[in-house]
């Protein structure tokens, strides 16, 4: 079972390792020709109406698969409007295979006529929203036939995590309205099964369309689609962090500082000890530096910190406290009073085994810390992988296990990173990794803030490596984030 939004990033995920959306769409296609010789045997009529997007390009090269049968692809909208160029291209094909074609610039010059098929082909996952026209009178067209109707991917207006109509709405009773959408006897899927799709009264046929596996288990550029911003959002709905750090050093907390802005979070504050706050200052005047009394971080200083991650969406605790008693009593009366989400990192990681807390956490240890904390780890990826899960499962937290293929799971999901070099065992880095994935999980659900946070340090570190070889320093990651982040 995979989300809409899942398959998005999973099909992007393809497209780097190698598999062209082009050639997906080729599967895909064949697919869809598949379940029409299910429904209908050779001669039959096969009317396709096909949508501007990629959903519609799936039903431009099933029509190349169906030459025994009598087909007519009906294009909603001019084909001026496609919207990619693989659809574009497999449209300008239908015309060189001489297949006939209809352009239906308006739902009143739609006519479909007494097809034995009708394939569904208008929109696809994304499409969110009340049916428009032409699609809301070719809906309607498609239920009043008498045809079999199979739908690509989702039935045209259902959203596909749901089932429900996209433009249904709630009335004051609770009722949703019944808004116009495709009732398909049929639906051929891709990869694998949308939530949704369980609910609709068709049958459901999942293709493999040839995505490997790696595309899911492996963090990618399609996890990326994930990000975005509200162009009307005002300043802290996108992010307010708190850096919990510094005492005996004064570079990881403002790195992770840094490192946090520039993942996109509007404001960032660091409580730090009295006698650093100078220094972590002077690293950046965008920093906003809350001092606290004293040379280390304790547990006199728990309320002060308390009332500061209550104005945050996010905290991170770790970055340069050091070790020592005071300071793992501290990190244990924080997390104990904490009901918020916080990235744990460094020498407060050896205490969230122990500690009983209602906040979310995501922990960020090396290898090394995660034996410290209780865990397991192993050679192979796939078994460390595995180990992971089980532990992030047993703690009910998110881990990130840093390591030359990193793990990420909140003990269901697991996803692994090859983003990375050799040259980022140098020190600071997993301070900056720990700022990234704050800012990202103020926004969004923190095994995905993980996700992204890791591969996105991990591209940074390797256009420092480009720059600089193993010559890189962690102050060379922050910069480097915002375009690692590109989702373009």
């Amino acid at each position: 079972m995979i989300s809409a939004e899942r398959m998005a990033a999973v099909d992007a995920n393809a497209a780097a390792l190698g598999v062209p959306r082009k050639q997906l769409m080729e599967s895909s296609g064949n697919a869809v020709a598949r379940e029409v010789r299910a429904a209908a045997d050779a001669g039959a009529d096969v009317a396709l109406l096909c949508g501007r997007g990629n959903n519609g390009g799936d039903a431009f090269v099933a029509a190349r698969f169906l030459s025994e049968y009598e087909t007519t692809v009906h294009l909603l909208g001019r084909q001026e409007s496609l919207r990619t160029d693989i659809a574009r291209e497999n449209w300008e094909a239908l015309d060189a295979a001489e297949i006939p074609t209809e352009i239906v610039a308006d739902s009143a010059d739609l006519s479909l006529g007494d097809p034995d098929v009708i394939v569904d082909a208008m929109l696809g996952t994304g499409a969110s929203g009340a049916l428009r026209e032409p699609e809301r009178t070719a809906a309607e067209l498609v239920n009043e036939s008498d045809a079999v109707v199979v739908s690509v991917d989702v039935p045209s207006g259902i959203d596909a995590n749901t089932g429900d109509p996209t433009g249904a709405e709630a009335d004051s009773t609770g009722r949703s309205d019944a808004s116009t959408h495709v009732e398909a006897d049929r639906v051929v899927t891709f990869h694998d099964e949308k939530p949704g799709l369980g609910a609709l009264d068709a049958a459901v046929t999942v293709a493999d369309i040839g995505i490997p596996s790696a595309a899911e288990r492996f963090a990618g550029p399609g996890d990326l689609l994930s990000l975005g911003r509200d162009p009307t959002s005002h300043k802290g709905e996108n992010g307010e962090v708190l850096v919990v750090g510094g005492g005996p050093y004064t570079g990881a907390p403002a790195l992770s500082a840094r490192a946090a802005l520039r993942a996109g979070a509007d404001l960032v504050r660091v409580a730090c000890p009295e006698t650093v706050a100078r220094e972590v200052q002077g690293y950046s005047a965008d920093l906003i530096v809350r001092s606290l009394p004293g040379a280390r971080i304790g547990p006199a200083h728990v309320d002060r910190v308390t009332e500061l991650a209550a104005g945050s969406d996010v905290v991170v605790l770790g970055p340069g406290l050091g070790e020592g008693e005071e300071v793992r009593e501290f990190v244990r009366r924080f997390l104990s009073g904490y009901d918020g989400r916080a990235v744990v990192d460094a020498d407060a990681l050896r205490v969230v085994p122990d500690v009983d807390t209602d906040a979310t956490l995501i922990c960020t240890p090396h290898q090394g810390e995660l034996v410290e904390m209780g865990g397991e780890t192993a050679a192979d990826p796939n078994e460390r992988a595995a180990l992971v899960r089980s532990f992030a499962a047993d703690l009910d937290h998110t881990l990130l296990v840093k390591g030359a293929v990193d793990v990420v799971s909140d003990g269901d999901a697991v996803r692994l990173n090859r983003t990375g070099n050799p040259g980022m065992t140098v020190g600071g880095t997993g301070d900056v990794l720990a700022g990234a994935v704050s800012a990202l999980a103020a926004v969004i659900d923190p095994f995905q803030a993980a996700v992204i946070g890791v591969y996105a340090n991990g591209r940074a570190g390797d256009a420092a490596a480009e720059a600089y070889g193993n010559g890189l320093v962690a102050t060379d990651l922050p910069d480097l984030l915002p375009e690692a982040m590109r989702n373009e």
